[in-house]
């Protein structure tokens, strides 16, 4: 018998509409099953970057602010106290030298200094000063020539030094790393004798916010403003640290029983404990013993899925009542960090 043969068919044009649809509905969830994860894997990325630069803005002034007050071997109690609160911008050598006797210095958000610029409004600005804790030409540390201000202390005990109704010869601050004359204990009871004193470098740190990492970008930074030497010109050189950095408030922990301990806090020491003079705000200065930091910090770049409705909590503000900072309603996540910050310098010489 004749071979049989079978016709071959294909799909029907119904058949293959129902497949492309199926296919469609199928390919349309898997992206956005996808676009789901890589907004997820983004939002955890916004908010690692944030926590780690609002951590390491915190570490970086604690460390700072735990320093504050520290110049070696040299008391700055002796000191006579300045007329006024000193203008941490002055790039006066002897303006610089003078305001060692207030370790810790703020303004609670205003910026009436003038070396600052972008600042962002209703922020803190805080100002530490202390020494380096290496010698100018140890292994650790960095050679003269990248510049100061230089700082020496005394310790020679004969009536040329620290014997000396002349502070002058107790410590000396300069814009280079020549012309100083003070020496270490070895030296004997004749004039320039013993081994000259240790050097170092002299700090003056000024943190603000700054409405701009780059100008215009709208980046929120923690940028701090450092008075340096270099070839003997004393200038203001501003950096930046930590981007996202929204806010800082900060309440300074006053020693008014003369204990080392903090018997209130304030916003501005300036005015605490019933200031209404200069001589008064030198004083408060001068016994800030601790430090309490609130630093509010948001992700760098917007979350399309979120709206931020949080008010947030920094501190205590002027009239004693806790600083709120309003919801911005806008698309940034945001995290508070506060530390209290205890200043052993300062506190250690009294106790």
């Amino acid at each position: 018998m004749p071979p049989i043969i079978s016709r071959q068919q294909g799909f029907t044009l119904i058949e293959l509409m129902v497949a492309i649809a199926i296919g469609l509905l199928m390919l349309a969830g898997l992206s956005s099953l996808f676009l789901g994860n890589n907004q997820a894997q983004m939002d955890i990325e916004r908010a690692n970057r944030q926590v780690e630069n609002g951590r390491y803005a915190m570490q970086l002034m604690t460390g700072d602010v735990r320093n504050a007050g520290f110049y070696a071997e040299f008391d700055p109690a002796i000191l006579p106290a300045p007329a006024a609160p000193p203008n941490p911008c002055s790039t006066v050598i002897a303006d610089i030298g003078s305001a060692i006797a207030l370790p810790v210095q703020g303004y609670d958000d205003s910026n009436p200094i003038g070396c600052l610029s972008d600042v962002k409004a209703n922020t803190d600005i805080v100002v530490v000063r202390h020494t380096h804790t290496c010698v100018v030409g140890a292994a650790d540390c960095d050679p003269a020539t990248e510049g100061g201000p230089f700082f020496q202390a005394s310790l020679c005990n004969n009536t040329y030094e620290l014997g000396s109704a002349d502070l002058s010869r107790h410590y000396q601050v300069s814009a280079a790393a020549t012309g100083f004359t003070l020496h270490r204990r070895d030296c004997d009871l004749t004039e320039g004798s013993g081994t000259p004193a240790d050097l170092r470098r002299l700090v003056t740190h000024i943190y603000f916010i700054a409405n701009n990492s780059l100008a215009g970008d709208g980046v929120p930074t923690l940028k701090r403003a450092e008075v340096v030497s270099k070839n003997g010109q004393v200038s203001v050189v501003i950096v930046p640290l930590a981007e996202g950095i929204e806010n800082m408030q900060a309440e300074y922990g006053i020693d008014i029983s003369n204990d080392g301990v903090a018997d209130l806090y304030a916003t501005d020491a300036a005015t605490a404990n019933g200031c209404g003079d200069n001589t008064c705000a030198v004083t408060n200065w001068s016994n800030v013993v601790a430090l309490k930091l609130h630093l509010l910090s948001r992700t760098l770049s917007p979350s399309m899925t979120h709206v931020d409705t949080k008010s947030y909590v920094l501190g205590m503000g002027a009239d004693g009542k806790p600083n709120v900072i309003p919801a911005a309603k806008d698309k940034y996540k945001r995290h508070v960090f506060t530390s209290l910050i205890g200043l052993p310098n300062v506190a250690g010489r009294k106790t």
